[in-house]
């Protein structure tokens, strides 16, 4: 069964009386998901839940996954739910696996390229904080690597996700 069969196969009244809870007339019951509850707050609808309490909501895989603290699988399985099987070597597999592979691969050269920015940002404030050292106070090269420099220190807080 899919998704979408279970959820019109199963009401939330039914999953949440199969843990052993009673709705009250207005659908309500104590919320199971926070502690210090005196009143029933969490309200059961036909297709999901919402506890005024603690905020908590969702539908029944979520009810299920939070009660039994698993993953959306084991309830999804757990409630009859089955994954259907493409064929080992189908066309949409092997699609799947190649773009999988390229967006990895993308995301690795993108970060080896924003660190080479940040090593050669840190090598260029270094020359600049070094010419600005030896050149004599206000001269024109004192000027020019004071700016730089700064310029660079900018650089690198935007690069390091710094805000200004």
């Amino acid at each position: 069964m899919t998704k979408e069969e279970l959820k019109q196969r199963y009401s939330m009244k039914e999953i949440v009386e199969q843990y052993g809870f009673r709705p009250n007339r207005a659908g309500f019951i104590r919320c199971p998901f926070h502690t210090g509850d005196r009143d029933a707050s969490l309200k059961i609808y036909e297709k999901d839940f919402h506890c005024f309490g603690c905020g908590a909501n969702g539908d029944i895989f979520d009810f299920v996954q939070r009660m039994d603290g698993v993953s959306f699988r084991e309830a999804f399985l757990s409630l009859g739910g089955t994954y259907r099987q493409e064929k080992p070597g189908s066309f949409s597999q092997r699609m799947a696996r190649y773009r999988r592979e390229k967006a990895k691969e993308q995301r690795k050269k993108e970060q080896h390229r924003e660190e080479e920015k940040k090593r050669f940002n840190l090598l260029l404030i270094g020359i600049y904080r070094k010419n600005f050292q030896t050149a004599e106070p206000f001269s024109d090269a004192w000027c020019d690597s004071y700016n730089a420099m700064q310029y660079q220190l900018y650089v690198h807080g935007a690069l390091n996700g710094i805000s200004y």
